[in-house]
């Protein structure tokens, strides 16, 4: 009786903080074993596996088209003959991060009339959630596009939270977008926290750590002033990036700020919004749409016209604005499970492969270029940045 004393004694003094220096291996049945020093430390965070980051490791290089809007993502209503189109696209580089929040508001418009049997052209980020809403709203949804998700633009992406990426010019919105930004932001989050934990996990939480030789300082102002809502919209449910102390870390920089983000596993995810979409009664077929006259070949009076970067050739929208991208991948490390940012390159271990991508050291970076041509250079040295920062043994640069 005195050792079971003994042994829940020293559990609620360890659970309360209490008892640092007489909770003792009697937890364990070890009466003869020593208290743990004031000093220690209680809990041991695990080693983090070094990223192999080599260019000779890499399997593919993609390239994608961001769809910048100055003036944020379209989402409006326009009569085309006797079709009612709801557009939605223009999301920079936001498209997965808004999807829900983004679909939700398009759904909605579509619905506004009464009909319910609605097409949706696009199957990527923006297509798929569209789709899924409106089908779940009891809606007849058909997708018509001329590629699967796989093929899209939107399936390139680097896969991370990212929900004022290229969002729009924060001095050419107009005064309602901030609010209407954060609505769909979280309508997006909320329920995003809905596919956490599914088996292939097509979302998660990883850590990050931005990595500096100098201190940490903000990115560098660009010839437009891309809006940034996150950090001060978002503050409550956001975790933040906080400096780390000297020795808590493995990485041979002077400055490492960590935090945590959600990560989108884009393979999975995708292909888990078309299946959910079929099962429920969805439907694809191929189609490929040139010019607005061609929507007449579709039967719904309703459309969803979710083409992302394509928009600009098929609606011919002079508004958008190319802002090009393009990721290095290497084989997936299931022992890595964080990203690493150093000298505006990303690295960022995904189920479905590492993923390294050169950032610039300002959101201009891409900005104009429509060009999906893979440059392997730019892979190479985006690469080598990370040289010495996963060396078994390195110390700090100077």
């Amino acid at each position: 009786m005195t050792q079971m004393t003994n042994r829940r004694r020293a559990f609620m003094l360890g659970l309360t903080g209490l008892g640092t220096a007489i909770a003792t291996r009697a937890m364990a049945g070890d009466a003869s074993s020593k208290p743990i020093a004031a000093d220690e430390p209680r809990f041991i965070v695990p080693p983090l596996a070094p990223i192999k980051l080599s260019a000779d490791r890499i399997t593919r290089i993609t390239v994608c088209m961001r769809p910048f809007r100055a003036a944020g993502p379209r989402l409006e209503v326009e009569t085309v003959g006797h079709k009612r189109v709801v557009h939605n696209y223009g999301h920079g580089g936001s498209g997965w991060s808004l999807s829900w929040g983004s679909s939700t508001i398009a759904a909605r418009y579509a619905l506004e009339g009464g009909k319910r049997d609605i097409a949706v052209i696009g199957c990527g980020a923006l297509g798929l959630t569209s789709a899924l809403l409106l089908r779940r709203a009891g809606a007849k949804v058909i997708i018509y596009a001329k590629e699967r998700p796989q093929q899209a633009r939107s399936f390139r992406a680097t896969g991370t939270w990212s929900p004022d990426s290229r969002i729009a010019d924060a001095d050419k919105v107009a005064s309602s977008f901030p609010a209407l930004w954060e609505d769909m932001a979280r309508t997006s989050y909320a329920t995003y926290q809905t596919l956490l934990g599914l088996p292939g996990e097509p979302v998660a939480w990883t850590d990050r750590y931005a990595l500096s030789d100098d201190a940490p300082k903000p990115r560098a102002i660009g010839a437009i002033h891309f809006a940034e809502y996150e950090k001060k919209q978002l503050a409550d449910i956001t975790p933040p990036f906080r400096l780390l102390t000297p020795g808590t870390h493995p990485f041979p920089v002077n400055y490492v700020r960590h935090g945590t983000s959600m990560q989108f596993n884009v393979t999975e995810l995708s292909r888990l919004l078309l299946e959910d979409f079929l099962r429920e009664g969805g439907q694809i077929e191929t189609m490929t749409f040139n010019t607005p006259a061609d929507l007449a070949r579709l039967k719904q009076s309703v459309i969803v016209n979710c083409t992302g970067y394509g928009a600009r050739a098929l609606w011919k929208d002079e508004s958008i604005i190319p802002v090009r991208g393009q990721i290095a991948w290497l084989p997936a490390q299931p022992e890595a499970r964080y990203g690493v940012y150093y000298k505006n390159v990303v690295a960022l271990p995904r189920p479905d492969g590492i993923v390294v991508q050169q950032a610039g050291e300002n959101d201009m970076w891409g900005y104009g270029i429509d060009n999906e041509t893979a440059d392997h250079a730019e892979s190479e040295a985006a690469i080598a940045t990370f040289a010495g920062i996963f060396d078994r043994k390195a110390s700090p640069r100077p």
